[in-house]
């Protein structure tokens, strides 16, 4: 009888510290947002790539696992790009003061973002070409470029920090 109930209270045990443990979660799948719902530009200055690779670099994801999802990577990409063009140029032009200033700061946090995009769509082609057996020289080349122009946007960001950042909207 006691082996029993010590048996019983082990299984319970067992029991009990699975049901506990933590349950890993698979990472979510990288969704198409509306531009809105996923811009950097509104706060402050001085962390835009943090926040744009919170958006376009989810972690613990293999690249692999994001090849699938290159089409929506590509499309906020280029949203971000619109907004850079038909969004934040007009607004800074309109504007005068602080607030033009702001939409400046916005503007370059935006930049940051949409480069992330990019450099992020240029690794997945490069993993693709390379998976393929292609040539990953002009894609690699064009990784070198939008790198620089992205450490670039990042330097400038940093050197802003703690001022005020706006988006157009």
């Amino acid at each position: 009888m006691i082996q029993t109930t010590w048996v019983v209270a082990l299984v319970s045990l067992c029991f009990g510290l699975v049901r506990a443990a933590p349950v890993a979660l698979m990472p979510r799948a990288f969704e198409l947002l509306d531009y809105a719902d996923f811009q950097i530009s509104d706060g402050v200055a001085g962390n835009a790539s943090a926040e744009a690779n919170a958006v376009f670099i989810p972690s613990q994801t293999a690249k692999e696992d994001l090849l699938p999802k290159q089409d929506n990577m590509q499309t906020m990409r280029e949203a971000a790009e619109s907004a850079e063009t038909e969004g934040f140029d007009p607004a800074i032009a309109a504007a005068s003061g602080a607030t033009a200033d702001a939409l400046q700061v916005g503007k370059i946090k935006n930049k940051v973002l949409k480069l992330t995009g990019e450099v992020q769509v240029l690794n997945i082609k490069i993993a693709q070409a390379q998976a393929a057996g292609d040539d990953t020289s002009d894609l690699e080349d064009s990784l070198a470029e939008e790198q620089t122009k992205l450490n670039t946007n990042i330097a400038t960001d940093e050197k802003s920090a703690g001022q005020t950042s706006q988006s157009f909207t």
